[in-house]
Parts: structure tokens; sequence; C-alpha cells
């Protein structure tokens, strides 16, 4: 299975402890003795909280569990090599739950729902999205929680009792997020105009960067730059839900987001450098979006649409928004936006002639000077902003 001896490291799955009496069992595998080596290292809270979180006891070895649940040692090391777990040789760190995790994505390739490489693609997506939740809830949830409440208590006698009552909460909890943002992601594929949408869409993506903030690593606190990357990727991501965007991935100093909408996209956009500029505390923000075919893939998204995005936020002015000519077209051709701004008046003239209502826009488009973006060739970004702004 994926887990060093000591059951440290990243990603670390069950400690591996080895099997207490040496003994070769009915496999052929040599067991180590479980007792002697592994868990006079280990700190016996560590060793509770282990049990209690998985909810079974130390087993197996990874040949045994792959036996158990009917699958060849070179297909169950690429799963949990997949989710993440370091190799621990042939130590007894498994459990039942290892085993029937084998047994089930196995039986998901043999039913045919599944392909073998597509399989482990569910196994590394889901290791990798929940190590990440799990490190900071560790980091900073339990952290904090876990500080003794009372001079003179240890954080032993704190840290199991409140882990036996959060568990099964945000258990429960995870499995909701999980079931909305699969019906909101199901929703999406099965609106798509044909196949080839579900890999290959049409979205607008934007990159938000955070102005200089290389120098501000060099002039802040530890701490102090922890709190502003917390608080802009926090400001950041609620925005984006809130007006129904997508937020792919947060880089520190920069997010990428997803609309289906041209016109989302843009709002978030305005929001989020209307938001910025609002905190003395915020660096100003550059956002760049562009427009046109991205390919999914285990949540994140590629092509050239997020290549020309991420170039368009380099180049644009401070507290701007900058977005490619696709884009432009999109707004124009929904309405947010005028084709030009003299059409735009001249309209609005005849309307006030007649008596009739003059057209609205949301948005106003500026065009920029053309200029050449690396690997992009020549591109003309337009200016964003906020109609009548």
């Amino acid at each position: 299975m994926t887990v060093d001896d000591t059951g440290s490291g990243e990603g670390a799955h069950p400690g591996a402890v080895p099997d207490a009496d040496g003994a070769r069992d009915v496999s052929g595998v040599p067991e180590v003795d479980e007792k002697s080596e592994g868990d006079a290292e280990r700190d016996p809270l560590a060793l509770r909280l282990e049990q209690l979180i998985l909810g079974a006891d130390r087993r197996y070895t990874p040949f045994q569990a792959a036996r158990s649940a009917g699958v060849s040692m070179e297909l169950a090391s690429r799963f949990w090599r997949a989710m993440g777990f370091p190799d621990i040789g042939q130590a007894k760190a498994l459990t039942e739950a290892d085993v029937l995790a084998l047994r089930r994505l196995a039986g998901l390739v043999e039913a045919g729902l599944l392909s073998e490489a597509m399989a482990v693609q569910v196994a590394r997506s889901t290791g990798q999205t929940t190590a990440r939740l799990a490190e900071w809830q560790i980091d900073s949830f339990l952290e904090g929680l876990t500080e003794p409440p009372e001079p003179g208590m240890t954080r032993t006698e704190v840290t199991y009792p409140l882990i036996e009552l959060l568990l099964p909460e945000l258990e429960e909890f995870l499995v909701y997020v999980w079931r909305r943002q699969l019906a909101a992601a199901t929703g999406r594929v099965v609106q798509a105009a044909d196949d080839d949408e579900m890999v290959d869409r049409r979205l607008a993506v934007g990159f938000a960067d955070l102005v200089g903030f290389t120098r501000l690593t060099r002039r802040m606190e530890e701490e102090e730059l922890g709190e502003l990357v917390e608080a802009f990727e926090t400001t950041a991501a609620d925005l984006v839900a809130a007006h129904g965007g997508r937020l792919i991935k947060t880089l520190g100093d920069e997010v990428l987001y997803a609309a289906d909408d041209a016109g989302v996209a843009a709002e978030i956009a305005l929001r989020l450098i209307e938001t910025m500029a609002n905190d003395e505390t915020m660096p100003e923000l550059r956002v760049g979006i562009a427009f046109g075919t991205v390919t999914t893939r285990m949540g994140d998204v590629f092509g050239t649409t997020v290549n020309l995005a991420s170039r368009l936020t380099s180049i644009a002015p401070r507290d701007a928004v900058l977005v490619d000519g696709a884009f432009a077209e999109e707004l124009t051709r929904t309405g947010d936006a005028p084709a030009s701004e003299t059409e735009a008046a001249e309209a609005a003239a005849v309307a006030e002639k007649e008596g009739e209502e003059p057209p609205s826009y949301r948005f106003a488009l500026q065009p920029m000077w053309q200029r050449p973006v690396r690997g992009l060739g020549v591109v003309e970004p337009w200016l964003l902003a906020r109609r009548g702004s």
C-alpha cells in the first residue's frame, strides 16, 4: 500500500506497523514484528486517533489486501499511489476499508462502467482533493480547537474526545457538499449541446492576480502574509460562487475561475476589483479574461483560452480588467455591452426622439492597442468597465 514505516509523510495512509509474530502468512509473504518496530516509535494517542478515524484495526499487508479484494498487486499499487499514499512494503497496516475501496474500484472496471485508466483518474482526483482538505482541517481548524481550554489540561486530554465528536459531523457535511457539487456539475454536462462539449467546452476563463505580491513576501512577516492570502482567497471564492462562477483553483496570489456565461465572468471580475479596492489591507488587483474552447480534466481547465487569460492578466493595468476579442464579441452578442460607444449613443438618441426606452447595457468595452503576447501571437485586448463608469 502506500504509507511509510512510521505513518508520517504527506498523504500518509495508516502508518506502516508490521505484524506481531514474524511468522509467514498463508500468502507466503513474511510478516514482521508489529509492536517491536512500529508502535514503539509512535505516540499512543496517534494510534488511538488512527483507529478512531478509520474505524477498524490494521489487519492486512498490501499483498493480502489486494488478494482479498480480488485484484492484482500491480493494479492495487496503481490505485494506492493515485490516491497519494506512499509505499509501505509489506507492513501490516491496512484495514477492511482499504480492501473494500480496492474491490469497488476494480468492480467498476469489471462492470465496464469505467476503464482502468479512468478508475485511476478517479482515485487520483479524489486523493488530491481530500488530501488538501484534510491538511487544511488539521492546520487551520483542529490545530486551534485542540489548544487546552483550561490551564493544566493537556492536548492529549482534549484531542481524542473532540475528534470523536467532530468526525461524524464533518463526514456527513463532506458527503452533502459533494452531492450538491456533483448535481451542479452533472446539470452543466447534460445541458451541453453535443458530446464534444462535455469535455471541450466554450467557457469564459478569468485570472485575478495580486499586484506586487513577490515584493510583499520580502516585507511582511509569514503570519501576516498568510492572513493576507487567506483573506484574498476567501473573498475571491465567495464572490465567484455568489455570482454563479466556479473557482477552479487558488495559487496564493492568484485565483483561476470559469463561467459558462461571459456576463457572469465580467461581473465577477469587476466585483473583485471593486471589493479589493475598498480594502486598505489588500494590494491592487488585475484581472484577465478570455472566452473560447477549454479542455476540462480532474476539475482543472487547460488550453489556449486559459493561457490567453493568464497572459492578459500579466499585461492588465492595476485595478483593471483586460479581455480578449472573443470575450468582447460574446458580451456584444448577448447584449451585455454595445458593439461601440458611438453606436450606443446613436441608438439612445433615436430611442429618446421616438419616446422609447434606450438600449440598456451592463458593461463598456474599450479597445486597446494590439500587442504581441508570448506564445500566442498578436492580440487586441479590450478594457472592461461598468457601463457609465
